[in-house]
């Protein structure tokens, strides 16, 4: 079969700039409403007590995408599929902003969760374009953009929101999203996987990956631990700042913009696990998610210096949780190059779960527990993974 790629030797770093930014203003698209969803939940008329089914259907659309569309990326062309996905993208962008439906809002929201899978493919292309000895510091510059995505959705969503309205957020990416289809037609590089199977045995060898692939499943749930862990912290900490701290909307998206420190920690990783420290660099991101949780408590007589321990909290989860992704994907990228496709859609599908679990869980707990119900199993879920973690030692086949 005809292969068009990159020769590996000859990626710029303008090239690891542009998937690094396309990762991150695709991704963003998950989290642009979370912090909306009273404005918008008012404005279409969708009853208070459901306004999460806002947020839920996006996830639930980027979830299906992760299992359904990203294995794609081992069969179909990776630059058509990458750009045929964004489409998908724009569309539910353009209903989102021009329907007062309730049904047709939540499929178009769902739309715009199923098209941001398109980062999903970008990053195993990345990772497929460099060397193995490079492969972690591509991987890890590329989730920093990611990443940045991601962490800088929210505030900026606020923002833009508390200028303008909670549309100009979504005309905004439209249209950013249009300039990127521009770009990477004409700058990405063309990759055609060899392969031979047809799409339903892919999608049926993904139960056969994740049972025979013990790096794989371990490296998902690692993640799933730790990405719950974040979730629950970025889902009930907005809450806490209003009540205990007072905060009005904008110092809460200033509060957000802390957590970006977290992204320098993606690069940093990918480059010391090329240097094959990636076991304990795993192991220190539990030790120091969970501690993230304990600094909070520390000092409660100061609202200034609760509020900074606080800040230094969000630095430290989200250096932990990217720093591990990171991690995680370069072993899992070290795995069969022409099914890395659909093994990324099974990480990434299998922790982000993980994180809808710890976002409603920490939502539940903490309406009934308060906030040191909440730091207590924000605390023990690492420990959790830490101890299925420490199993790896005793696994015959170590990872």
């Amino acid at each position: 079969m005809n292969k068009k790629i990159i020769a590996k030797e000859e990626i710029s770093r303008w090239l690891v700039l542009l998937f690094a930014g396309a990762c991150g203003i695709i991704v963003a698209n998950l989290y642009y409403a979370q912090p909306l969803v009273g404005l918008i939940s008012s404005d279409i008329g969708l009853p208070p007590d459901s306004a999460g089914m806002i947020v839920t259907m996006t996830q639930l659309g980027y979830a299906f995408g992760l299992l359904f569309f990203v294995p794609l990326s081992d069969l179909i062309e990776n630059k058509k599929l990458t750009i045929g996905i964004l489409l998908i993208a724009i569309a539910g962008l353009l209903i989102v902003i021009t329907t007062h439906n309730v049904l047709i809002f939540l499929i178009a929201i769902t739309m715009i969760g199923l098209g941001s899978v398109s980062a999903q493919i970008l990053v195993p292309l990345a990772s497929f374009l460099a060397s193995v000895a490079q492969r972690g510091k591509m991987v890890g510059n590329v989730m920093s953009g990611l990443l940045l995505g991601i962490m800088l959705a929210r505030p900026i969503s606020s923002f833009l929101a508390s200028i303008f309205n909670w549309k100009f957020v979504f005309i905004l990416s439209a249209i950013l999203l249009l300039i990127l289809i521009f770009i990477l037609q004409k700058k990405l590089p063309s990759r055609q996987p060899i392969q031979n199977d047809k799409y339903s045995d892919i999608i049926k060898s993904m139960g056969r990956l994740l049972r025979d692939e013990e790096i794989l499943r371990r490296r998902a749930l690692y993640q799933a631990t730790l990405f719950g862990t974040f979730s629950l912290f970025w889902t009930v900490t907005p809450q806490w700042l209003g009540s205990n701290f007072h905060l009005k909307q904008q110092g809460i998206a200033l509060f957000a913009f802390v957590g970006v420190a977290g992204a320098v920690a993606a690069p940093i990783a990918g480059r010391l696990a090329d240097r094959g420290v990636t076991n304990k660099l795993t192991g220190i991101a539990f030790v120091t998610a969970s501690l993230s949780f304990a600094i909070p408590h520390l000092y409660n007589g100061n609202k200034l210096f609760s509020l900074m321990l606080l800040c230094l909290s969000a630095v430290i989860l989200d250096c932990s949780v990217s720093a591990n992704l990171v991690l995680s994907q370069q072993k899992i990228y070290g795995l069969d190059a022409e099914k890395r496709g659909r093994m990324n859609g099974l990480f990434m599908a299998i922790f982000f779960i993980g994180g809808a679990v710890g976002s409603s869980v920490g939502g539940y707990i903490y309406v009934h527990y308060g906030w040191k119900g909440t730091s207590l199993l924000g605390f023990v879920l690492p420990l959790l993974g830490l101890l299925y973690f420490l199993t790896e030692l005793k696994s015959v086949n170590r990872i």
